[in-house]
């Protein structure tokens, strides 16, 4: 079979099963043959004595052209965001996302350690506007009755839910997109953003904890708190990245780093919005119900196996991605050009 057949032969199963479904040694050969075939056309051109050959040829490189290089339509963009680049940016930056759930927990502990030592650290650290039912936030420190009333459950209206949703995500996203954006500032306040976010949540669970069965609180704030803190650690992940771009550039320079640090930034904030979108929708329809302690932990343990879900499958994706690059690391170990070491 000559080059022309072959190529010919490959373009009709690449528009059979789309270009996706042909194995990594046809895109090889596709494109190869694609360069040969333009080569050949170029000299057809230049000779002008057999114009049929030249319509053939112009056909082919115009067919090979628009699989392997033409831009897609934004449907299959979308896709390849959501199954490549998304979970390749959330597979490679697993070092920051770890980075910013430790300053997180480690905030969460120094709250909750000194929340529990102190009344006046639950004062200096926890927002009064927390303490908006039950009398307050002193009340809440000193009165179980008021943690109770605090946790009480009762239906709100349609109406104020939405509204408050609303309002809540709308909060939480600038959160999140002042943790993301001061990220460039060596990733300072990114630090200090996500650790006072622990110290808070550590305080004000400190509250609740002096209770013999904490398990109302658990359910008061899990359901929400579980998509919630995994957006704002995203968020954080994300700043932390630009700021170490910034910090530590490396032999590529600051804007170069800067450049390849974008790109994964956006798509971890980007990843955050959902997640910031479910937490407003249970803290104002589910957290604001008169649902039991059972469907509140059954809520919160959906959105963990989820995100478990989640994790495995970018796990498995950015795998699939390293498998179908051996043969480059294969080639860069046994080819010539290797560095003797």
């Amino acid at each position: 079979m000559d080059d022309l057949t072959r190529l010919e032969a490959l373009l009709g199963r690449a528009e059979r099963i789309r270009v996706r479904g042909l194995a990594f040694d046809e895109l090889r050969d596709m494109g190869r043959l694609y360069r040969i075939a333009a080569s050949r056309l170029a000299r057809q051109r230049a000779r002008g004595d057999d114009p049929e050959t030249i319509r053939h040829l112009n056909a082919l490189c115009v067919r090979a052209f628009g699989l392997l290089y033409a831009r897609r339509g934004s449907r299959r963009s979308l896709r390849r965001i959501l199954l490549e680049r998304l979970p390749d940016a959330l597979a490679r930056t697993w070092r920051v996302q770890a980075l910013a759930w430790s300053l997180l927990a480690a905030g969460a502990v120094l709250g909750g350690s000194l929340g529990a030592r102190d009344d006046d650290a639950i004062y200096s650290l926890v927002p009064s506007s927390l303490g908006y039912e039950g009398g307050g936030l002193e009340a809440l420190v000193h009165s179980p009755e008021a943690r109770a009333s605090f946790l009480a459950r009762e239906e709100s209206p349609l109406g104020h839910n939405a509204f408050f949703g609303s309002a809540l995500f709308t909060h939480n996203t600038r959160v999140g997109l002042l943790s993301f954006a001061t990220g460039i500032l060596a990733g300072l306040p990114t630090v200090l953003l996500q650790t006072y976010n622990g110290l808070v949540l550590g305080a004000f669970a400190s509250i609740f904890l002096r209770d013999p069965r904490p398990v109302e609180f658990a359910a008061w704030i899990l359901p929400h708190g579980i998509p919630e803190l995994t957006a704002i650690s995203l968020c954080a992940a994300a700043g932390l990245l630009l700021g170490g771009a910034v910090a530590t550039p490396g032999r590529e320079g600051r804007a170069g780093a800067l450049r390849a640090a974008t790109d994964p930034a956006l798509l971890l904030f980007g990843a955050s919005i959902p997640l910031f979108a479910a937490a407003a929708g249970v803290e104002s329809f589910v957290r604001e119900s008169a649902l039991g302690t059972a469907p509140r932990l059954a809520v919160a343990a959906s959105f963990a196996v989820l995100l478990g879900l989640g994790l495995a499958g970018v796990r498995r994706l950015a795998h699939r991605r390293d498998r179908d690059l051996a043969w480059l690391a294969e080639l860069q170990r046994s080819g010539p050009w290797r560095i003797a070491r």
